[in-house]
């Protein structure tokens, strides 16, 4: 059942990769968000239903129509403009989530599928319920000298090339006196600020990150950021006992096919694999281990792949070669099994491309190891 599982996130993250738009404030020059997330932050279960509402303006020269709102759960309800949105207009989406799940963190969507964008729109609300007060020790366990977060491994989801993305988080200032937040040692591509900064004392900030993609980056990418306070660099600590001593923020980034017509895409090139699914059988642990993916490309232009993203350490890989259309060709995949758990295995294999049809490719390597 985890094997199974962990094959239905991997083709839902390429499902999402190839069809969402999340978290920039302007989709496709036709339409543009007051924002795509709303983080409702630490709430009570007390407080019973919470609401929110998105704004869209109409920022193209002809009328918009949202044909239709799909939410994640039937705990979350929705309502939204039905009316066409005339240039220059706007638009709301509202949304109320029931609140009423338990004492957990909550992340729910909204897909909204919006007229002259090929693309569904994904909104986002999200927050932490709690059936107790906590003190902001508790809410904010990891601590950069007097700045505390909820966590240090950031998300920033999923990217095209030519855009931006952002997020945000609340942090603490929990002394009492007021500090000023800079960040040192922060990747390329990531920026990072605090607001209000410097923050009051024993009072909560916003802290907003953007990754901007270029085209050294593809796929899985880590940027990082260490947080100054006051001027000085402080050692982590989570509950009294050392953290990671810098920020993580986790992306995706493939190509951006937005702006091609039908006839473009068809014109692409698309890798068809002779099998998506490569199997060791039965071996010892420190059994080395080798997959070897083989395709075709049967599309109109050169198929090659950006990028090969291994979901487990040790693992290494052969360039995967560019290929004509109507040409074969093939790549593998070489796993240190020492390493790794006993059990059932499956290791994912992510391929970035240049293919309009396949963008993301997702390739299984299974077996067990003793």
């Amino acid at each position: 059942m985890k094997i199974l599982a962990k094959i239905i996130a991997a083709a839902f993250m390429a499902s999402a990769l190839c069809t969402g738009v999340t978290a920039q404030e302007r989709v496709g020059g036709i339409v543009e968000f007051d924002r795509m997330v709303h983080d409702f932050g630490d709430v009570m279960l007390s407080d019973g239903p919470l609401h929110c509402t998105f704004t869209m303006k109409n920022i193209s020269d002809k009328p918009v129509v949202i044909y239709n709102v799909v939410t994640s759960c039937g705990c979350t309800d929705v309502q939204w403009t039905k009316e066409p949105v005339r240039p220059g207009q706007t638009a709301t989406i509202s949304t109320t989530y029931s609140n009423d799940e338990g004492p957990y963190p909550f992340d729910k969507g909204l897909t909204a599928y919006i007229s002259g964008i090929g693309n569904p729109v994904i909104l986002r609300v999200r927050g932490i319920s709690h059936d107790r007060r906590l003190s902001p020790e508790e809410l904010f366990p990891i601590h950069f000298g007097s700045l505390g977060m909820k966590e240090t491994e950031l998300k920033c989801g999923n990217l095209e090339q030519g855009m931006k993305k952002s997020d945000e988080v609340t942090v603490a200032n929990l002394s009492g006196e007021p500090v000023n937040v800079t960040f040192a040692d922060v990747s390329a591509g990531l920026s990072v600020s605090v607001s209000p900064n410097p923050v009051p004392a024993n009072s909560t900030a916003t802290l907003r990150y953007t990754i901007t993609s270029d085209r050294e980056h593809w796929g899985k990418n880590r940027h990082y950021a260490v947080p100054v306070i006051n001027g000085k660099r402080y050692k982590a600590s989570e509950n009294g006992k050392p953290a990671a001593d810098r920020i993580t923020v986790n992306s995706f980034t493939k190509e951006n096919f937005s702006s091609l017509t039908k006839e473009e895409r068809d014109a692409g090139s698309r890798p068809i694999f002779t099998s998506s699914t490569s199997s060791f059988g039965k071996i010892k642990a420190g059994t080395p281990v080798t997959a070897e993916f083989k395709f075709r490309n049967i599309g109109k232009a050169d198929f090659m792949a950006y990028k090969v993203d291994i979901d487990t350490e040790g693992a290494t890989h052969t360039d995967v070669p560019t290929v004509k259309c109507g040409y074969e060709g093939s790549f593998s995949v070489s796993l240190d099994t020492s390493g790794m758990p006993s059990g059932e295995t499956l290791v994912i294999v992510t391929l970035t491309t240049n293919s309009p049809s396949r963008p993301i490719v997702n390739l299984f390597i299974t077996g067990w190891i003793e």
